[in-house]
């Protein structure tokens, strides 16, 4: 779709929606305030004003092309601001997870070279203050709210101070700053985005404006983004998915960018908002469906079979779409009647007006795709990698294929390597498509306008990731289909039995976890004679189920315990391994201690399983699995 404006560097895209809605009172960011609890919008005018007046402020503050500057926040308006004050100054942006402890912030500033830190709530100034004995780069720390219990040697400004001290800087200063702005280039670091990373040290992933530039351009071109669009941000902007998807491609179309209160407020934001565009990752697709799927089979089987109908009636819908056909007059009115009876409710959970919804950073199951289509909701998954910043394809919004991440982004070639031969099996770019090129399976490879440069003071590794032809090893397994790309799963996951077979568990996991019964589910195997599985219940759904049939239980663990709950957790098993080939079956599982979160150090901020960690933190249960074995 045409842009907004044209860019080809963050500060250009700034100038350009300037020029284009100055004025106007356009609105371009909005939020919840929490003194009225009323959304309120914030016109790009008051934006850019605030923009000016940091980038002022820190250019005061000794902030010069190049620097790097920090930014530990949740998503709101002043992550915005602060990212593109430090692009007008040619300077680079380090955005660390919220949910990140202070030793990672300071091994983060430290490694990065931070000389500036901004931060939002009490808590992450917290974080801070406990960092900076370890930075010795940090020169400057601007904080969202007012500075409480911290150091004095702490170098800390208010975020109202540094605006108000800024914007007559501005005023005297705003040749040089224009100077500054004008003379960044495709080529200069825009940000540096660390990987989450399941081993070790996060790496910090270079992003040029080019890099950045150039997918949220390729993006365009490929969906239907428009200047009256509305998204509801809430995937955390320290990822390269939501800097892409949910903030630089918004802001080039001239949408309005709303932050949601938090990713536990979700469910009631999205009804409040009712935003046009969705991103997110699948889990909150595969929560809303396993809800729905609670509700339909606790009902009766009148109810049940009217929602199958629904189902199918809109899946033959899709279909006909799909082939470039009108459904017909007698398809249309019973689409439109299981509408009313059936999916309206989902239209309401959604906010009602939401035209697409992008699905990213995992795997999305197939059902799950495939449902959501037929109720009318038009899911587009992609696959990327930070990498590669970080589109390197999606699906066709008029033409999906769920099960697969669809066609390949222009700007980039992306190409299949076989893993024995180490021969390419076969190549698409973006612009050659149409194309029904079909390939074996092997290490997915890529190359184009949008690969990093390389990691952050890491040449040993960067020299690593690239092969002697300039491809990037994107270390994901996969394969061609009519031109879709389908991912199988990361080589480092891949699971190398006793007996020597190669398996992969993404597929496993992915169809196991499609369970209402399942919360979260790890596949176990290296070097081991069977499959075993840990899994995390979802407690509602057990809870529910025990309710109906009359058990009783006086903790969680005797619940769990009980054999009729257990057979339910056998019978998904069973299920799963009667069509499963005998080295892919899970022959025993137990319950995990915990659940996997980032708190605990079982995920990645991105919601990745920590697979060594997690291994360690069960290490008796997956022992006791596997002690009759010699």
């Amino acid at each position: 779709m045409p842009l907004a404006v044209e860019f080809d560097t963050a500060p250009q895209l700034v100038q350009g929606l300037r020029a284009r809605y100055g004025g106007t009172g356009k609105a371009l960011l909005g939020y919840k305030d929490k003194a009225t609890k009323t959304w309120t919008d914030l016109s790009l005018d008051t934006v850019f004003d605030r923009v000016d007046a940091l980038t002022a402020f820190l250019h005061a503050r000794g902030i010069r092309p190049g620097d790097r500057v920090a930014i530990l926040s949740e998503n709101r308006p002043e992550w915005a601001i602060t990212d593109l004050a430090t692009q007008m100054l040619g300077a680079v942006t380090v955005a660390l997870y919220a949910t990140v402890p202070a030793h990672q912030v300071a091994y983060i500033c430290r490694d990065s070279g931070a000389k500036a830190l901004i931060v939002s709530t009490g808590l992450q100034l917290r974080k801070a203050n406990d960092a900076h004995p370890e930075c010795p780069d940090l020169e400057l720390v601007i904080s969202m709210t007012e500075p409480k219990r911290v150091s004095e040697s702490l170098p800390v400004v208010t975020w109202n101070d540094a605006l108000a001290e800024g914007t007559p800087y501005r005023a005297e200063h705003a040749s040089v700053l224009d100077a500054i702005a004008d003379a960044v280039t495709p080529d200069d670091l825009s940000a540096l985005i660390y990987t989450s990373g399941t081993t070790g040290n996060p790496k910090g992933v270079q992003m040029t404006h080019q890099t950045l530039c150039t997918n949220a351009k390729a993006a365009h071109e490929r969906l239907p983004v428009y200047e009256s669009d509305i998204h509801l941000s809430f995937l955390p902007l320290s990822h390269a998915f939501e800097r892409t998807a949910g903030y630089t491609v918004p802001l080039s179309a001239g949408a309005q960018i709303v932050y949601a209160e938090s990713v536990d407020a979700i469910a009631k934001n999205l009804p409040e908002v009712r935003p046009t565009l969705m991103v997110s990752v699948p889990r909150l697709f595969e929560r809303v469906y396993t809800a729905i799927q609670k509700q339909v089979q606790s009902g009766n089987a009148v109810r049940r079979g009217v929602f199958a109908w629904a189902v199918d009636t809109g899946k033959a819908v899709a279909d006909r779409q799909r082939e470039g056909k009108a459904p017909g007059a007698l398809l249309n009115a019973q689409y439109a009647l299981a509408q009313k009876l059936v999916f309206s409710t989902l239209h309401e959970k959604l906010g009602g007006r939401v035209r697409f919804a992008v699905s990213g950073g995992a795997a999305l199951p197939q059902q799950i795709g495939e449902f959501f289509e037929a109720a009318g909701v038009r899911l587009v998954e992609g696959y990327g990698l930070s990498e590669t910043s970080p589109v390197l394809s999606a699906n066709p919004l008029e033409a999906p294929r769920f099960g697969t991440v669809g066609h390949v982004f222009p700007g980039v070639t992306v190409a299949i390597r076989d893993l024995h031969s180490g021969q390419i099996l076969g190549q698409v770019s973006g612009a050659d498509y149409p194309t029904t090129l079909t390939t074996g399976a092997g290490e997915i490879l890529a190359r184009g306008e949008t690969i990093m440069p390389g990691y952050w003071n890491r040449p040993d590794e960067s020299e690593a990731v690239f092969d002697d032809d300039g491809w990037f090893k994107t270390g994901d397994v996969g394969r061609f289909e009519d031109g879709y790309l389908r991912i199988t799963d990361r080589l480092k996951h891949m699971i190398v039995s006793r007996g020597g077979k190669n398996i992969y568990p993404g597929p496993i996991e992915e169809q196991l976890a499609g369970s209402p019964f399942v919360e979260q589910l790890m596949v176990i195997g290296e070097g081991r004679a069977y499959l075993t599985a840990l899994v995390v219940p979802d407690m509602e759904t057990v809870r529910a189920e025990a309710k109906a049939r009359s058990l009783t239980a006086s903790s969680e663990a005797e619940l769990l315990a009980d054999a009729t709950v257990l057979s339910i957790y056998e019978d998904l098993f069973k299920t799963y391994s009667r069509q499963a080939a005998s080295h892919e079956k899970v022959r025993d599982f137990r319950f995990a201690a915990e659940p996997f979160t980032v708190e605990n150090e079982l995920l990645t901020p991105t919601l990745k399983l920590k697979r060594r960690a997690i291994e360690a933190a069960n290490a008796d249960v997956i022992n006791e699995m596997y002690q009759d074995v010699p």
